[in-house]
């Protein structure tokens, strides 16, 4: 194996953390902002994008980087590594409530496609890279853009999905709708496009957007029953407006405020 060979155990419910056991000299990567905790011994380093092209020299390094600027990620990468004697245990958290995904790539045939802001860690090894979608349609109307990201390798990588976590083995020629956001990863055999909602009553007053996902099979797919761009929407909808209050649902909103002696409506 390319990859190190990693031990994993993921801790919670409703939010989630994963911990990673390390052997000497075992290493792995993460996105910046998701470590939690780590034991004594163990060697935090910001690299150039994954690590993957360390020993290619600058220009590996710097190719590494810009595909992940392209994804709306940090030019930057980190990765730990066990220097100790002993096994030691490096913990990464998820961003918001949600499920850790682990992904066994050599289950998978070496390549996972994702959502741009799915991935959370992976085995040192594995390659972080960028998947280019091929049809314009689905660049302009699939809600992740033109640019997905994808992790390659032998080894264990880690991925977040909010909400509830869905995985669908689909069969060859079976297809799934799905709402854009709510995509989390598939593997490579998938075959994903947008389809028109169609109707005049769906498109105006559905409410669910112009467009759906077709994942046609065979392959798996992992859905997210809460996509963060719907948490943030959710939570940008009840901030106070101005600097006032919303009146946390109150029937009497703003005149509630008022007989409470808050007049910042």
């Amino acid at each position: 194996m390319n990859a190190h060979e990693i031990d994993y155990q993921v801790y919670g419910e409703e939010m989630q953390y994963v911990e990673i056991e390390l052997d000497p000299e075992e290493g792995v990567i993460a996105e910046s902002g998701s470590f939690m905790m780590m034991d004594e011994g163990v060697k935090m380093n910001t690299i150039f994008g994954d690590g993957s092209n360390q020993e290619k020299g600058f220009l590996g390094k710097l190719f590494s980087a810009g595909k992940r600027v392209l994804t709306g990620e940090s030019l930057f990468m980190t990765v730990f590594t066990n220097q100790g004697s002993g096994k030691k245990q490096v913990s990464f958290a998820s961003p918001y409530p949600g499920k850790i995904i682990p992904i066994d790539l050599t289950e998978f045939s070496g390549k996972f496609i994702c959502q741009k802001d799915a991935f959370l860690c992976a085995a040192k090894g594995v390659t972080v890279g960028i998947e280019f979608s091929k049809k314009i349609g689905r660049g302009l109307f699939g809600g992740e853009g033109f640019i997905m990201q994808k992790i390659e390798g032998d080894g264990m990588g880690f991925i977040h999905a909010g909400g509830t976590m869905a995985k669908k083995v689909l069969q060859p020629g079976e297809v799934l709708k799905v709402d854009t956001g709510c995509i989390v990863g598939f593997t490579k055999e998938v075959h994903y496009d947008i389809e028109f909602v169609g109707g005049i009553k769906n498109s105006v007053f559905g409410g669910e957007g112009l467009f759906f996902a077709t994942l046609r099979g065979p392959g798996t797919v992992y859905i997210q029953s809460l996509p963060f761009s719907r948490l943030a929407g959710r939570v940008l909808s009840m901030a106070p407006q101005n600097g006032g209050s919303r009146g946390e649902g109150s029937v009497l909103g703003g005149l509630g405020n008022l007989l409470d002696g808050d007049n910042s409506f």
